[in-house]
């Protein structure tokens, strides 16, 4: 019999039982890629993360959604980073760490900050976004109940991607997001079609009063009806924000879950002029919530 430490984190929030939960399994060695599927799907989280050694960065990550792996993802990154450093696998000099992470997209750097051996916030840098299809308002909106006057018209729905393909809808307000009903068979087509991975609508705004937009985020056909905070279309929203001059500045405080019963904040950071951003970092907090093992 096979035995893995499971450790399941909240990410983007301080408080347990918020935020975005993922199950992360810190030494995944001898897993197969069907076992690690397997493993998600008894999870059942947006994503399950697993560790394996690396010759080309400090460490390599996989994610796993219930029904497929992805390339990049936000809240496993900074729930994975959370428990390297409680584990001892990271160490914390003068407050701050850095390590290398290698992905499906590639290699990109981890920032740490934290006190007394403590975690107090991560930092994910994400690829240099590009820019993809675009959509006709209605469009997006009849997949999820609301109709085109809903969305800004300034601004077309359009695939971003830092990573993952995600498409980016600005509404006019929160009380639109509030409003959504998803159509879950209709936007799994529509993204096939679309050939983008999830879709993220978001407001200028939000419950708290210093947060500078509020968002929402589906991915049905990788089985997530609603995920609570999503790391990787931050870094997306964050990018379509600067590129089309919605709002100024190039740092911004995000707020996503609340909707869904799961609240979570964290950071986005915008690197480069509008019409060639660099990168995007993204960064928030974690908690430990949960330990335990699994048995194979």
């Amino acid at each position: 019999m096979r035995r893995y430490t499971v450790i399941q984190v909240d990410a983007f929030t301080t408080q347990p039982l918020q935020g975005n939960p993922c199950s992360v399994l810190s030494d995944a060695r001898g897993l197969t890629d069907a076992e690690m599927q397997s493993i998600a799907r008894e999870m059942n989280l947006s994503e399950t993360a697993f560790v394996f050694p690396s010759d080309k960065a400090d460490f390599r990550f996989r994610y796993f959604t219930p029904a497929t792996e992805i390339p990049l993802a936000g809240h496993p990154t900074i729930s994975t980073a959370h428990v390297l450093v409680e584990e001892g696998r990271v160490s914390l000099k003068d407050g701050k760490a850095i390590f290398t992470m290698e992905l499906n997209v590639g290699v990109l750097p981890v920032e740490i900050a934290g006190r007394e051996g403590n975690v107090t916030r991560v930092v994910m840098t994400q690829k240099k976004p590009t820019f993809g299809r675009t959509f006709e308002h209605a469009q997006v909106a009849a997949v999820f109940g609301l109709s085109a006057e809903d969305l800004d018209p300034r601004f077309p729905p359009q695939v971003v991607s830092t990573g993952t393909p995600q498409l980016m809808t600005l509404v006019k307000s929160l009380d639109v997001l509030r409003r959504i009903h998803a159509d879950s068979h209709a936007l799994e087509e529509f993204s096939r079609r679309g050939e983008f991975f999830s879709a993220h609508l978001f407001c200028l705004g939000g419950i708290s009063p210093n947060a500078d937009t509020h968002a929402r985020h589906y991915a049905p056909e990788a089985g997530v009806a609603e995920d609570p905070f999503t790391g990787s279309a931050s870094g997306g929203m964050g990018a379509y924000i600067v590129h089309y001059g919605i709002k100024p500045g190039t740092r911004f405080h995000i707020e996503q879950g609340h909707l869904c019963g799961r609240p979570g904040e964290g950071d986005v950071e915008v690197i480069g002029p509008r019409n060639d951003i660099q990168t995007v970092k993204v960064g928030g907090p974690a908690i430990t919530v949960m330990r335990g093992e699994l048995f194979l």
